[in-house]
């Protein structure tokens, strides 16, 4: 399932590629042929992201909400002013998969984000003439005058009154990628009032939404907390450092279309570029340095404990630990991040 970085570099897509533009929806499918024709021929206004979860406004106040879930993606394609991703969501094209090299993972989108990631290939000037025939079941096609989007698979797509859609925002955790008010502090209450362990809590989107499966193990490792470590025994300074350190993080995402969270010094490959400054972190790796970490980084590098069990720590040389936890992998370094 992508996690929230994927769907906050989908929004930007739909801005970028059919803001402020009348799209013909129509559902090839038939799945969705009522909610295709209540917005048929409006205006997109804006796409926002929310966790998981993108949030389509059009001009007569009604909105498109669609959730990818595991096997969602949406393909794009246009005439050569219409640049961007050619296909976000479950993993489809070798290239475009978060991982590189490595096998397709359900956290991990398929985002396209460089030459060799999978670009749209368009149509030179004169030669576009409008969208393919569909292909599969497309649940709903959006056409611009520009390009098209096709979205396949997804675990929800509706039509929504702006209220209905504030409602089920309301339901969701605060996003850490959306720099809402009093979110921090949100979060920070949310997750402290449970003694459910913070590697669940993690993963709740009532919680905080858009974490998915890497950036949970990825970011207890990096503040050294103990997965297993209750809500309730989090001191608000810990519960704090997370969001911070979810939010550095999830924006590399956004930025890289990976997910990255080595730190220069801690990458054999010596691959990444200084562009910010390191986490304060109760792990040993807050020395305020700069080594933020770039799309250039080698699979194999780019993650301190995700699918890494069996292998030495980058930090102590402990192996890597993996076990269930609520039908999910967890990933931790039993030393590190000793309780």
């Amino acid at each position: 399932m992508p996690e929230g970085h994927s769907v906050h570099r989908l929004a930007r897509q739909f801005r970028d590629v059919f803001g402020g533009a009348a799209l013909a929806v129509s559902s090839p499918q038939g799945k969705f042929s009522a909610g295709a024709a209540r917005i048929d021929g409006h205006v997109l206004e804006r796409a926002e992201a929310h966790g998981k979860q993108m949030f389509l406004y059009f001009s007569h106040d009604l909105v498109m909400r669609v959730h990818l879930g595991l096997y969602g993606a949406w393909d794009f394609g246009g005439d050569s002013t219409f640049t961007g991703a050619s296909s976000i969501g479950a993993p489809r094209r070798i290239g475009e998969q978060e991982l590189g090299a490595e096998s397709p993972d359900d956290d991990q989108a398929s985002v396209s984000g460089g030459p060799a990631a999978g670009l749209l290939t368009v149509a030179g000037p004169g030669d576009y003439d409008g969208p393919p025939e569909p292909t599969g079941a497309v649940r709903v096609r959006l056409v611009s005058d520009h390009g098209w989007a096709d979205l396949r698979g997804p675990t929800a797509c509706e039509v929504l009154t702006p209220a209905e859609a504030a409602a089920v925002r309301r339901k969701l955790g605060p996003d850490p990628l959306n720099h809402g008010q009093g979110d921090e502090e949100e979060f920070v209450r949310r997750i402290r009032k449970s003694t459910t362990s913070t590697a669940l809590q993690l993963m709740k989107q009532d919680v905080l939404a858009g974490v998915g499966n890497v950036y949970r193990a990825e970011v207890l490792f990096r503040l050294g907390l103990d997965p297993m470590l209750p809500g309730t025994s989090l001191q608000r300074e810990e519960a704090q450092a997370l969001w911070e350190d979810i939010a550095r993080i999830m924006a590399d995402g956004v930025r890289d279309g990976r997910i990255i969270t080595t730190e220069l010094r801690d990458r054999p490959s010596g691959v990444g570029v200084d562009v910010g400054c390191g986490p304060a972190s109760r792990g040993g790796m807050g020395d305020g340095l700069p080594r933020r970490p770039n799309k250039d980084v080698p699979a194999e590098d780019s993650h301190y404990v995700y699918k890494r069990e069996g292998l030495p720590c980058r930090h102590c040389g402990s192996q890597i630990a993996m076990k269930d936890l609520g039908g999910r992998k967890l990933y931790w370094c039993p030393s590190c991040q000793a309780g």
